[in-house]
């Protein structure tokens, strides 16, 4: 690994920090395919072995059986192949193309699950998807977005009320002042407090859990599945992998199927919504892990790095550089780098969890106050400011490339 920014000459590539860090995460994630490869084709090798067998087998004895050679059989069986892309099923199903099962479909688009039990078949219907699909995922992302930043502003006023309740018991809950009752970061109790990252990790996970728990109930009961089998379809739906092996709202008939087809609906929205916010919290914590790696392989490459200055990082918040009164930087830190999208090092990580990580850190600690932290430093009319997850990483780049011109 070359050395960054050093001066030692100590290696060839002199990558920066974030050409670094992106090389290595693809190499991690590279790496992580083939562990999964592996494991899966462990898994499920010999079962799709013995079902070929089985298959082939029903297929000779039903060929003999009606005196049909294996050709007329295969032809036969390829035009079921094809009108089962069409949505004919051997058992009576749903409509694919009526209003409510092109409203299906279309949720499905929009939200990249993609099912893949309902596909255009007309060359018009595969033209208008292209168009309908780029601009209603794109939607649907900024939907996903703003609802994480709503979301952390709730979490951010419960934590806050409960740590308030907690005040109050011990007695330690500090008086507002009567000059500034607005004023954020109020000296006493409260002063320096600001929600964990990990807790609000923690309430994403039971809310998927508990939204994942209630749906498989419903299933099990409606659909038929097992438990086990619901649990894997709201996983897979949920988290927008859309396998298909498995679908809701398919049959042609119901219990209270108004009632059914509506709940389905809001339990995948309310899914999609929590997994997706929970999948951004656990990227900021591999993004730390990764400059943890990075941080470790830098401290080994160069021994004569280590006896001078500390130098200078673009994305890490040093220790001893956090302030509650910034967002997470000292003023002078600030000044140099944006607080958005900086990290913390994995000492304080595992350690204290005092200093939380910036992106989310930021935006619990002004939602929590009620307002937003002045930082005497960042410009109060960017068009590109506020957001949290991968929809800020990007804003914070763009602000950062308007801000040097």
């Amino acid at each position: 690994m070359a050395c960054r920014g050093c001066g030692c000459g100590c290696g060839p590539g002199h990558l920066n920090e974030d050409n670094a860090r992106f090389l290595l995460l693809a190499a991690l994630i590279a790496l992580y395919l083939l562990g999964g490869a592996a494991v899966f084709s462990a898994l499920e090798l010999a079962h799709e072995r013995q079902a070929k067998q089985r298959w082939e087998e029903r297929l000779a004895n039903f060929s003999r059986r009606h005196n049909l050679s294996r050709d007329e059989l295969r032809g036969f069986l390829r035009h079921y192949e094809e009108a089962t892309e069409a949505g004919v099923r051997v058992d009576s199903t749903r409509p694919r193309w009526d209003f409510t099962g092109a409203f299906y479909f279309v949720g499905t688009v929009v939200s990249t699950i993609g099912f893949g039990m309902t596909t255009p078949a007309t060359v018009g219907g595969k033209i208008f998807l292209i168009f309908y699909g780029l601009i209603g995922c794109a939607s649907t992302i900024l939907f996903f977005n703003l609802f994480l930043e709503r979301l952390i502003t709730v979490i951010a006023y419960i934590m806050k009320s409960c740590h308030q309740q907690q005040l109050r018991r011990e007695g330690a809950l500090p008086r507002e002042s009567p000059k500034n009752p607005g004023i954020c970061g109020a000296v006493g109790g409260l002063a320096g407090w600001k929600p964990s990252v990990y807790y609000v990790m923690l309430i994403l996970c039971l809310a998927s859990l508990l939204i994942s728990c209630c749906a498989s109930a419903m299933y099990t009961c409606i659909e038929g599945w097992s438990y086990f089998d619901s649990l894997y379809f709201c996983f897979v739906a949920f988290s927008t992998i859309g396998f298909g092996d498995l679908v809701s709202s398919q049959n042609a008939m119901y219990e209270s199927q108004g009632l059914y087809r509506f709940a389905n609906f809001a339990f995948i929205l309310m899914g999609v919504c929590c997994i997706y916010s929970l999948f951004n919290v656990i990227s900021i914590l591999i993004k730390q892990s990764v400059n943890w790696i990075l941080r470790k392989m830098d401290s080994g490459c160069c021994g004569q790095c280590q006896g001078g200055l500390p130098r200078a990082r673009r994305n890490v918040i040093m220790p001893g550089n956090v302030s509650s009164e910034t967002g997470g930087v000292t003023e002078g830190e600030a000044g140099r780098r944006r607080p958005s999208e900086e990290m913390i090092s994995m000492k304080d990580f595992l350690t204290a969890n005092k200093v939380s990580l910036a992106v989310l850190q930021k935006q619990l600690s002004e939602s929590a106050n009620g307002c937003r932290l002045q930082t005497g430093t960042q410009p109060r009319d960017s068009e590109f400011s506020g957001g949290v997850g991968a929809f800020a990483i990007m804003n914070n780049r763009l602000a950062e490339t308007s801000g040097d011109r």
